[in-house]
């Protein structure tokens, strides 16, 4: 098994507040110049991963009617966007049963291609798919883009075009370090140091089960681009006991810090944890009459004007009859 102290998750995609703020300041002001030359954003991609933007406006007249109506997103919009496609990547990953390792991974994918990049480039419900699609062929899970996109009635192509992209955006770096795994590693070692007796051992069960709950709120913040996997575990975990009060927990961190030649102090850890519990309990989900004004505006941004979707509304409202009831029994479109 790989290392984290020697990978490229903790080398590259660990950063600092400061660092993630300009990284989504450098994307949502390159989208921000693309709408202003070419009155679109939405980019082209190919299979292989060749990119092109929309062509510039044809006419002063043209690009000048396309400004006075389309705003670009702000950076918590785009925030807002981000945070809804997370937990729809959840919901899809739940749907399917898969495991932890690969929402987890598919997650964290998916926060790091839109470190590079705007969701007014890229469609995040496609990004999305396709971040599943290649964390399912990275933990050898393995489900074809066909049956992916046919469980959730989406095209499977799109999900094809995309991969390469996604690659590309990830620096090929692919293994990723989820804090799970690390949970587990925790309980396991607790149950060494404290010498666990039957009764112990069941009640570290349910710590264990309450804090993958607490890293499931974690992973739909920025914490995992900040913290490494063991701190965000230790944070889970101090959360669960506080609820369930199994173990002396400060006795554990000191007990870790005597076996371990750690580079932080206690202190220092302790500091983190408060920090990863700051960042749930910040973490907010916007409101649905929030999202559908976002939503209007990022359409508009991608090009896809107000009256194509009067088309769309005139077509459905023409076949609203011929709705049968097993819609019902399909799995909630994306939107």
């Amino acid at each position: 098994m790989a290392d984290f102290q020697t990978s490229t998750h903790r080398a590259k995609w660990i950063f600092s507040p400061q660092q993630l703020v300009e990284k989504y300041r450098a994307a949502n002001q390159r989208a921000k110049q693309i709408l202003e030359k070419c009155g679109a954003t939405l980019m082209e991609v190919d299979v292989d991963g060749s990119l092109s933007y929309p062509e510039p406006q044809m006419t002063a007249k043209d690009s000048a009617e396309k400004h006075s109506r389309t705003k670009p997103l702000t950076i918590e919009e785009e925030q807002c966007i981000k945070v809804f496609y997370e937990n729809k990547l959840q919901e899809v990953c739940n749907n399917f049963r898969f495991p932890h390792k690969i929402q987890a991974t598919a997650l964290i994918y998916f926060k790091r291609f839109y470190l590079q990049w705007s969701v007014m480039e890229h469609q995040p419900k496609h990004i999305m798919l396709t971040c599943i699609y290649a964390a399912c062929k990275i933990e050898e899970n393995h489900v074809s883009a066909e049956e992916l996109g046919k469980g959730i009635s989406q095209d499977h192509q799109m999900i094809l075009n995309n991969e390469m992209i996604v690659y590309q955006s990830l620096e090929f770096d692919l293994i990723v370090y989820a804090p799970y795994r690390s949970v587990e590693g925790f309980i396991n070692d607790m149950e060494e140091f404290f010498n666990a007796g039957d009764n112990q051992l069941e009640m570290l069960k349910t710590l264990q089960e309450t804090a993958r709950f607490e890293v499931d709120k974690m992973m739909l913040t920025d914490a995992p681009l900040l913290f490494p996997p063991g701190q965000l575990a230790l944070a889970a975990l101090r959360n669960s006991n506080a609820l369930h009060r199994v173990i002396d927990f400060d006795s554990y961190l000191r007990g870790i810090f005597s076996r371990e030649n750690s580079m932080h102090t206690m202190s220092e850890l302790s500091e983190s944890l408060d920090a990863i519990d700051s960042w749930v309990r910040k973490y907010k989900s916007p409101s649905e009459k929030e999202l559908k004004h976002i939503n209007r505006k990022l359409k508009s941004c991608w090009g896809h004007h107000s009256h194509d979707e009067g088309k769309k509304r005139e077509k459905k409202s023409k076949h609203k009859s011929k709705k049968s009831s097993n819609e019902a029994q399909n799995m909630p479109s994306i939107a």
